[in-house]
């Protein structure tokens, strides 16, 4: 079965990039070209694609979850995935030889198994051991692999080369949910709750986007841009001089508070 879904990977792999180099040969963009996203005739084809996906499919479902689901399950839920992700946080601070992160995120990991029902209540982050985030396109930046192009994915949104195959090594070979599941209808289910559980967690950023910004794809592009140069750089990342200047104090503002609300 392993077998099959790594062959099934790599059909994936080669049908994104067959659109890409589709999109990017089929399209143009007016205006000049910006260096982080050579193929932004396919990116915001695909931005517009999955727009559509999320208004009329997924936040319909996230809204009927909200409705229905009690507040105490939701946040066990959110912890619950959280609580498995600190494993590819551990992973990925060894593979970066932060044993300091390792052994902060280890600590978190034992005592919200045991005293937080598997994961289930966060009690690590109210005895001073917060969420770090780190993942296998964050160790690729660190050992100096460059970000390549910005590449928005179907359906999962926006990414970067380097960050799709990160996100691919990370589910192939750290994943819990790949690696220790078998049954394929409770890991594709926990891949769906997942999925409505991160985007009930985007949606209020969404609204503030939609409604405060010109070009939504442009504004959500450099926020993941600047995001993942942060995180990679421990927040600390070289300055560069900016290529574009905001168009008002409204613009420097919305920008402050959603980076604000990206880095929590």
């Amino acid at each position: 079965m392993k077998f099959r879904a790594l062959n099934q990977k790599i059909i994936l792999i080669m049908f994104i990039m067959g659109l890409v180099s589709l999109g990017s040969g089929c399209a143009t963009v007016h205006g000049p070209a910006n260096e982080a996203d050579p193929i932004e005739s396919y990116n915001r084809a695909m931005f517009s694609f999955n727009e559509g996906f999320y208004d009329y499919v997924l936040d319909p479902v996230v809204g009927a979850y909200e409705t229905i689901t009690p507040d105490v399950v939701q946040t066990g839920v959110t912890n619950f995935f959280s609580h498995i992700d600190d494993i590819l946080v551990m992973s990925n601070s060894l593979l970066q030889f932060k044993v300091q992160d390792f052994l902060h995120t280890f600590m978190r990991f034992v005592f919200n198994t045991f005293f937080g029902f598997f994961g289930l209540i966060d009690v690590a982050s109210h005895m001073g051991l917060p969420k770090l985030n780190e993942d296998f396109g964050q160790t690729m930046g660190t050992w100096g692999v460059p970000s390549g192009p910005y590449f928005v994915l179907p359906f999962l949104g926006p990414s970067s080369v380097r960050d799709t195959f990160g996100n691919l090594a990370d589910w192939e070979y750290i994943d819990p949910i790949n690696l220790h599941l078998d049954d394929e209808k409770t890991q594709y289910g926990l891949i769906g709750l997942k999925a409505i559980d991160t985007r009930k967690g985007l949606l209020s950023i969404n609204r503030v986007v939609s409604k405060a910004t010109i070009d939504k794809y442009a504004f959500v592009r450099d926020a993941y841009l600047q995001r993942r140069k942060y995180l990679v750089y421990d927040g600390n990342p070289p300055r560069e001089k900016p290529n574009f200047e905001p168009s008002s104090q409204e613009d420097l503002d919305l920008e402050d508070a959603l980076e604000q609300e990206l880095l929590k």
